[in-house]
């Protein structure tokens, strides 16, 4: 059940959403158990050595950001993103800068490499164009070459960028004229509290934001260490369906996306072929559901935690994952993992995924 947060609420909201340590798996699992966000504040000191950052701070974030004209969404409101929301752990809390309505339409991906041929970066923004047309909302990551190309081609019908750090830290350079006409005709996103300059350890995250709130991927020429195949993977994941355009055998750009093609992407050339793979209806969601990971659950195995610790690194993994490869109960693995975030040994990122403590924000 969705509802609009008081300001009380959503500075309790905004504390608890920002204390070290806590990440989206931890943040619902203490809601789903204290009901309210103040009540797993004053939980905290019960529980763990963690600090809550202090109700001014929270206040300062929230003012921050009306004055740059965006403003918080809880997870719990109706504002914020319907696809994002239907995700496991999605982010407790995310900032939107322009009309976050585009993000209740229907909403496609288009992605692909910072350094993408000319080719590509045609076929990208008339396929965004063409889309767009036809009354999807236009999702990628801002990112310079193919990224901004697909925001170029949808401005006209609405698109929607996620960043990697703060809206107040719009990246990269070259591409801040495009945010202002974002923010202006469409939607900019970020997980990033205000104030973070974007590093590399943060758009994996960036693209499970963009991955979660879009109905498919599309990705357009993609190398074999892409980040945009880190967001296929994520869309593979989260339930979402993921497309790629065919490139040139001879071009090495090409071999991320066509690599996914032979792994069971949908072939696509046109904007028809997109809308034709969604179906008619679009077929449900398949939401990738961890079974009991925000109920009440047993304690973690002796010894568990650690052998999950062992398994975590800079790259995300999925609880699923993890408990398939330690033959684990879903929910124990959950345990465990909140255990070690509030112990600075894990980060919890949105969709269900977990990473070693150096991919939470600081």
């Amino acid at each position: 059940m969705t509802r609009t947060l008081s300001r009380p609420e959503r500075i309790a909201w905004v504390r608890l959403a920002r204390t070290p340590r806590i990440g989206p798996l931890t943040f619902h699992r203490l809601i789903a158990r204290h009901r309210t966000p103040s009540a797993a504040l004053e939980a905290l000191p019960r529980v763990s050595n963690l600090v809550a950052p202090p109700t001014d701070k929270a206040e300062a974030e929230i003012d921050a950001a009306e004055a740059l004209g965006a403003r918080l969404i809880a997870s719990c409101e109706p504002d914020y993103p319907p696809l994002l929301a239907q995700l496991d752990a999605p982010a407790p809390i995310i900032s939107i800068r322009g009309d976050a309505a585009w993000l209740k339409k229907p909403t496609i991906a288009i992605v692909g490499s910072r350094e993408a041929s000319g080719a590509a970066l045609m076929f990208a923004e008339r396929l965004a164009a063409d889309l767009g047309e036809a009354g999807f909302t236009i999702v990628s990551g801002l990112a310079r070459g193919l990224d901004a190309a697909a925001h170029r081609g949808a401005l006209a019908t609405g698109t929607a960028a996620v960043l990697a750090g703060g809206l107040d830290h719009p990246y990269p350079p070259q591409n801040l004229k495009l945010h202002v006409a974002i923010c202006e005709r469409g939607a900019v996103v970020s997980e990033a509290p205000l104030g973070t300059v974007a590093r590399a350890r943060d758009f994996p995250r960036r693209n499970g934001i963009i991955s979660g709130v879009s109905r498919a991927v599309v990705v357009i020429e993609a190398a074999l260490r892409s980040g945009s195949l880190i967001t296929a993977r994520a869309a593979a994941d989260q339930g979402r369906d993921v497309m790629a355009a065919p490139g040139s055998p001879l071009d090495a750009r090409a071999r991320g996306s066509n690599a996914l093609i032979k792994q069971g992407a949908t072939l696509i050339e046109n904007a028809e072929d997109v809308i034709a793979a969604l179906g008619d209806p679009a077929p449900a969601l398949r939401p990738h559901s961890i079974g009991p990971l925000f109920a009440e659950t047993a304690p973690a195995p002796p010894g568990l935690p650690g052998k999950i610790a062992r398994l975590l690194s800079p790259t995300p993994i999925h609880v699923n994952d993890l408990a398939r490869l330690l033959e684990a109960p879903a929910g124990a693995v959950a345990a465990a993992l909140t255990e070690l975030e509030m112990n600075g040994q894990a980060a919890s990122l949105p969709g269900g995924y977990a990473a070693s403590s150096g991919a939470a924000f600081s």
